[in-house]
């Protein structure tokens, strides 16, 4: 069963940014119904009520629902893609469960996980995706201490730590690298026959794109960089690991907040205790997409000073953006090496 307050944080996401994630164009809070033959946008949006509504056909409902009739997920699985393409962690639980051992298992053990990261090892299809897939720096890829492990149905995971400002393990993000990806064989990568060390689905259920251990604290992303900045230095602020691993590449400190809401009031002190001890500038690039741009607005209440950065039309997030930068420097340094040749 998922966590209640998950539930409603998924219902609590933009409707309008939903039907975009979804693949439906909306422009002033209409679009086409995907549920019928339409020429008319007859769905309409209220951003007020956070509902959609076709007035030919009735279909209706919230972020949920709209998922679950768009994609024919039932609801769990509904929920887990909602979670997935918002970076919202999903927590599954017992609610008859109530005893201490539960209240143990929830907390983060640190000391189970931590080392992983001593020295962390690198799989092909983990390089694979790191290097030729994201051109990321090696020296970041060190410097964040990624790792990657394969389970016993051989899905490939990278594993992601979060460390607070004075480097203690606080959360580790588990990607799963061959989400999505065409079957081997007869049984498909993603599909997992047994329960999972880091908690989560029952068994056979489909693997996600992310898991989390029970307890960990993942609202803000590479934290030791703070430690680093000096007086009146930009920070910059993306939504996920690998936009940040992709910022840092660029030669900018960084860290990733996935979620406003995930926010605790000690991070937000943090924040704001920057611009004030360090006078540090805050810049974000936004994805392109009305959840990109609703955490922009959700994060500049915390810090006034935020600024917006605009990425070019067809780069989704800024990690799109510097994968097209790196190919593009790269085409430009073959052809100074040619030149320099003859």
């Amino acid at each position: 069963m998922l966590d209640k307050s998950t539930i409603q944080q998924l219902r609590d996401l933009p409707i309008e940014g939903v039907a975009e994630r979804l693949g439906l164009r909306v422009t002033r809070h209409k679009s086409l119904c995907p549920f019928h033959d339409d020429h008319h946008a007859s769905m309409t949006y209220s951003t007020s009520r956070n509902i959609y509504r076709c007035f030919a056909c009735g279909a209706h409902g919230g972020t949920i629902d709209l998922v679950m009739r768009h994609l024919r997920k039932d609801f769990p699985d509904a929920c887990r893609w909602l979670a997935d393409s918002t970076n919202i962690i999903v927590e599954e639980y017992n609610p008859k469960t109530q005893n201490s051992k539960f209240k143990i298992q929830n907390s983060f053990d640190a000391s189970r996980y931590a080392r992983h990261f001593e020295h962390p090892w690198l799989s092909d299809e983990a390089q694979r995706f790191l290097f030729d897939e994201r051109r990321l720096d090696p020296r970041v890829v060190r410097w964040c201490r990624l790792t990657s492990w394969t389970d016993r149905q051989g899905t490939h995971w990278l594993q992601t730590p979060y460390f607070d400002t004075t480097g203690k393990l606080i959360g580790i993000q588990n990607r799963n690298l061959d989400y999505q990806k065409p079957a081997k064989g007869e049984c498909h990568p993603t599909t997992a026959h047994h329960s999972h060390p880091y908690g989560g689905g029952a068994v056979g259920e489909a693997t996600p794109r992310f898991r989390f251990p029970y307890g960990a604290r993942c609202s803000i992303y590479n934290l030791p960089i703070v430690a680093m900045l000096r007086p009146e230095e930009p920070l910059y602020i993306t939504e996920g690991c690998s936009d940040c691993w992709a910022m840092l590449s660029s030669g900018h400190k960084a860290v990733a907040i996935p979620s406003a809401t995930l926010l605790s009031k000690a991070d937000k002190d943090l924040l704001c205790n920057l611009s004030d001890r360090l006078a540090t500038s805050f810049h974000m690039y936004p994805d392109r997409d009305a959840p990109g741009e609703q955490l922009f607005l959700q994060l500049k209440e915390v810090l006034p000073t935020l600024e917006h950065h605009q990425l070019p039309p067809t780069c989704k997030d800024f990690s799109d953006y510097y994968v097209l930068s790196e190919k593009g420097k790269g085409k430009s340094e073959k052809s100074n090496s040619v030149l320099s040749e003859k």
